[in-house]
Order: structure tokens, then C-alpha cells, then sequence
């Protein structure tokens, strides 16, 4: 479901060779686990996960994104991802910077094409994306985890590290779930400690 949505969405192209860098790294496969657990949380509070697709499949786009920068040569300068060539080194590092930026920015036009919530309810769930995927969540932690190259830092250093960059993303997945599909104030602060 969240492969078919992905595919159907970026079926459309734009007016530059940046489509073709987008497509390539986010239909290249992946666990797709952010937006299962987004579905599997809505599940849990007793609506179709497959309602939510939308939000579910932008925060897809979020996370593709990070991969596409984080691999870039001034950040981890990888090779290879998810079996195959990385974007840069395909495309080359300024179209996958590019591809990484309409990626983020498609995101959130996504998320909010979601149906049957009430806009208060999405313009939340798009907010507390928006955090957990800024300074105060997954770039915030990439900063953490950049300026920590070389040296030895403390458990809880590394603990704020990888709950930002790994884990605000997995909140945001897990509280977006619940709150689209209605939990109430307890099972939100369930979940979320979860």
C-alpha cells in the first residue's frame, strides 16, 4: 500500500531532471518502517491505518531525504544504500541535495492532502512532524552526531544523539498515528511512551 501510494504520487512529473533523482532514491525500497508504524498506532486505536497514507507516506519522503543528504560527501559520503548506488553518486551532489530538498517540501504538500480529519487535527500532526524532523529532532540530532565524529562522548550524549535523529521521527510516526485516527489524551501519553 505505502509502495503503490509512493509510486502514484511521484508518477507526476515536474519541469527538471529533479524528479528522476527523487524517484530514484525513494521507490528505491526500504523498510517504509515510519510509515507502518504511523498505520499500525491508527490500527491500535481502532481506524484503517490505510486512511492515513497520506501523513503516513510524507513522513516516507522525510526520512528518504535525510538518507539522500546524509550519504552526501560533506556528510557521511557513502556509497551505497539500500543495494545500490546513492543519489550522488548518480546524479551527482548538487542534484542530490536538490532531490533531498523537493523531497522535504513534498512531504509536507502530501501530509496535508489528507482526508476525513478535521484541520485542526492535521495542522497539529504536520507541526509536531515539522519539529520532530528540525532542530529539535532529526537535524538537531544530526548536528549531535556530526560534531561527535572523533571523539568519545557520554551515554547520555549519546542517548540525545538517537533520540533525535533516529527517534523523533519514530514519535512523530507513532503520536501522528494516534492522534489522526482520534486517541484521547491517555492513549496519546501511551503511546508516546511507548
Amino acid at each position: 500500500l505505502i509502495n503503490s501510494f509512493l509510486e502514484k504520487r511521484m508518477a507526476a512529473k515536474g519541469i527538471s531532471k529533479v524528479d528522476e533523482a527523487m524517484r530514484y532514491s525513494l521507490l528505491a525500497g526500504g523498510k517504509r518502517i515510519r510509515p507502518l508504524l504511523l498505520m499500525a498506532t491508527a490500527e491500535a486505536i481502532g481506524k484503517n491505518g490505510y486512511n492515513y497514507l497520506p501523513v503516513a507516506c510524507g513522513l516516507e519522503m522525510i526520512h528518504t531525504y535525510s538518507l539522500i543528504h546524509d550519504d552526501l560527501p560533506l556528510m557521511d559520503d557513502d556509497d551505497y544504500r539500500r543495494g545500490r548506488l546513492t543519489n550522488h553518486k548518480v546524479f551527482g551532489d548538487a542534484m542530490a541535495l536538490l532531490a533531498g530538498d523537493a523531497l522535504l517540501t513534498l512531504a509536507f504538500e502530501v501530509m496535508l492532502e489528507q482526508k476525513n480529519v478535521s484541520p485542526d487535527v492535521l495542522i497539529e500532526t504536520v507541526r509536531e512532524v515539522a519539529m520532530c524532523a528540525g532542530n529539535f529532532g532529526m537535524v538537531g540530532g544530526q548536528v549531535l552526531d556530526m560534531e561527535a565524529e572523533g571523539r568519545e562522548i557520554s551515554l547520555a550524549e549519546l542517548n540525545t544523539l538517537h533520540s533525535a535523529k533516529t527517534g523523533a521521527l519514530f514519535v512523530a510516526a507513532v503520536r501522528s498515528g494516534a492522534r489522526l485516527a482520534g486517541a484521547d489524551a491517555k492513549q496519546l501519553l501511551a503511546l508516546t511512551r511507548y
